[in-house]
């Protein structure tokens, strides 16, 4: 039997309130598809560290570069494999009804031009002065 309208906006607003009240928990309550990109960034890890090995002990009989560049691979693979991935975190405050309200990001007082590093650079300096900072 579906959840109704009514019902998923509660669950949704449950999770909200988790995520934003402890999100280690949170994250650690996510289930199945966590986990499958868990064991998927050690599969992959556990290949690169397979190549680097090998890259090793082709570099031991020819290059020392090539060594090196497969000691890196290893420990970036190993690096890989046992750092989180990056989620976007839902930010706001939990209301004293349980309800979560989300931190709105700040706009900037000039909108963003698609121009040159440099007149990027000097828009910031010029808002920085704006400011007082």
């Amino acid at each position: 039997m579906p959840l109704s309208e009514h019902e998923q906006q509660l669950l949704s607003q449950m999770e909200q309130a988790l995520y934003a009240e402890d999100p280690k928990f949170a994250s650690q309550m996510q289930g199945a598809g966590a986990r499958a990109s868990a064991r998927r960034r050690m599969a992959v890890g556990v290949v690169g560290v397979v190549a680097g090995l090998a890259l090793v002990l082709v570099g031991v009989n020819t290059t020392m570069w090539i060594g090196a560049i497969g000691f890196a691979l290893m420990v970036g693979a190993v690096a890989f494999a046992l750092t989180p991935p990056r989620r976007k975190a839902a930010l706001g405050t939990v209301q004293p009804d349980g309800t979560v309200r989300r931190a709105t990001p700040t706009k900037s007082k000039t909108p963003r031009s698609g121009g040159s590093f440099m007149h990027r650079i000097e828009e910031r300096w010029d808002r920085r002065r704006d400011d007082g900072f």
